[in-house]
């Protein structure tokens, strides 16, 4: 369950909060995501579902931020009914992917060298480039904590902290890739060995989720057999159902019995099932993987749920 006070007579306010390296991190990480902020919606400019996500992740992962420096300053974390080393652990390898993809996308969508015509002007420009920098660097903030707190051989620590606890915030953030290509006309119902593959992302990804919930509330000592081996078991299983999507979904797509083994010379830029298809194939590999990695990670670790 949540972490414990201090006893009385302790301090109310913690200063390692702010003065410890996570802590500077996570100082920076606010610097770093205000600035970005600001500087997009000041003068930067977006528009568009790019500019839209690129500002939400950015405000999701401040505003985060600001409640755990807030909650880890004053202490106040210990009357959450949550697992404060998970919780910290999973926002902070979301935050880092999050902020990264951002980083990604707004300068790839948005920074150019050259002037935009007015009234944006060159001012938008040199906005647009210093808040991509921003980016750069809040990515690196979070990244920064992800090694910090990360896990070490040997370390008692919480489910979060570990290889495998990242790993699972990874999957689902990979999951929610291929739901984007999926749903972006990608035409998954034509047969049913399609569909199985999609019911393979849902319900894996699904169970992730799951797995981090619980590890975050810290009500994983409420399952009638140990977390760990529960854990390992679903891996397993996630393995077994991915292997089988990997081998299903090219087939039923680029196979010429069944779809395009190239891309259609008239398909539209931006709007092309086969372009969907693709994006799910590499990212059902690169998930693939990351459950094959977490597999092997999860026959070692030893955590301490409450944590």
């Amino acid at each position: 369950m949540g972490s414990t006070m201090e006893p009385p007579g302790g301090g109310y306010l913690h200063l390692g909060a702010v003065t410890s390296p996570v802590g500077t991190a996570r100082v920076l990480q606010l610097a770093f995501g205000c600035t970005t902020f600001s500087l997009v919606a000041h003068r930067g400019g977006f528009a568009g579902v790019q500019g839209t996500f690129c500002m939400a992740a950015w405000g999701f992962c401040f505003a985060l931020s600001g409640l755990v420096v807030a909650c880890d300053f004053t202490r106040l974390h210990g009357c959450l009914h949550l697992s404060w080393g998970n919780f910290t652990a999973a926002f902070a390898m979301l935050a880092t992917l999050l902020s990264a993809t951002a980083a990604v996308i707004y300068p790839l969508y948005f920074t150019r060298l050259q002037c935009p015509p007015e009234p944006a002007g060159c001012a938008a420009r040199d906005f647009r480039l210093a808040a991509s920098v921003f980016a750069g660097l809040l990515f690196l903030a979070y990244a920064a904590e992800v090694a910090l707190t990360r896990a070490r051989p040997g370390q008692v620590a919480s489910y979060m902290a570990t290889v495998s606890g990242l790993l699972k915030i990874v999957q689902a953030f990979v999951a929610c890739i291929i739901f984007g290509a999926l749903v972006h006309d990608s035409r998954y119902g034509r047969y049913v060995a399609t569909q199985w593959c999609v019911a393979v992302y849902s319900l894996c990804f699904l169970a992730t989720v799951t797995v981090v919930v619980l590890s975050v509330i810290g009500h994983t000592g409420g399952l009638h057999c140990p977390f760990d081996r529960v854990v390992v078991v679903y891996t397993f299983l996630a393995v077994l159902l991915y292997l089988s999507a990997a081998v299903i979904w090219p087939v039923f797509c680029f196979d010429p019995k069944y779809g395009m083994p190239g891309r259609p010379p008239d398909c539209p830029r931006g709007s092309c099932p086969w372009d969907s298809q693709l994006v799910v194939a590499i990212f059902t590999y690169v998930n693939l993987l990351l459950y094959v990695a977490d597999l092997a990670y999860s026959q070692r670790i030893r955590f301490v749920p409450s944590l």
